[in-house]
């Protein structure tokens, strides 16, 4: 992916619970919204968002190249679902991106996410 950086995502809903989608669904959606999402793992025991200690979704989580969790909570500080509210968020995961790439410390390690 651009600058190195790659996207993982991970369903971690039962099957028959929202949000669990069959693959080509996720397939679907992925090409619909142009996400460049290089794996999506279908985690219906949930094991591995227990594992993170995930509580919502999306609950985000940025890994530096030497497997460091830098950042973990929400996307951003607007707990809404208005696109437009968007573009006056201050995006917590992209802060950790750049903090990392420029060698700076993360200002922002974790949030509470929200979904």
């Amino acid at each position: 992916m651009e600058k190195g950086v790659v996207w993982l995502a991970i369903c971690s809903s039962a099957p028959g619970e929202q949000g669990n989608y069959a693959s080509q669904e996720i397939e679907r959606r992925i090409k619909e919204t142009g996400t460049h999402v290089a794996g999506y793992l279908i985690d219906a025991s949930g094991e591995v968002g227990h594992l993170y200690g995930a509580t919502n979704t999306p609950h985000m989580y940025v890994i530096d190249p030497a497997g460091t969790l830098i950042y973990m909570g929400a996307i951003d500080d607007k707990p809404t679902t208005n696109r437009a509210d968007v573009t006056s968020a201050k995006n917590y995961v992209q802060m950790a991106l750049d903090a990392a790439m420029n060698g700076k410390p993360v200002p922002v390690k974790s949030t509470k996410a929200y979904g």
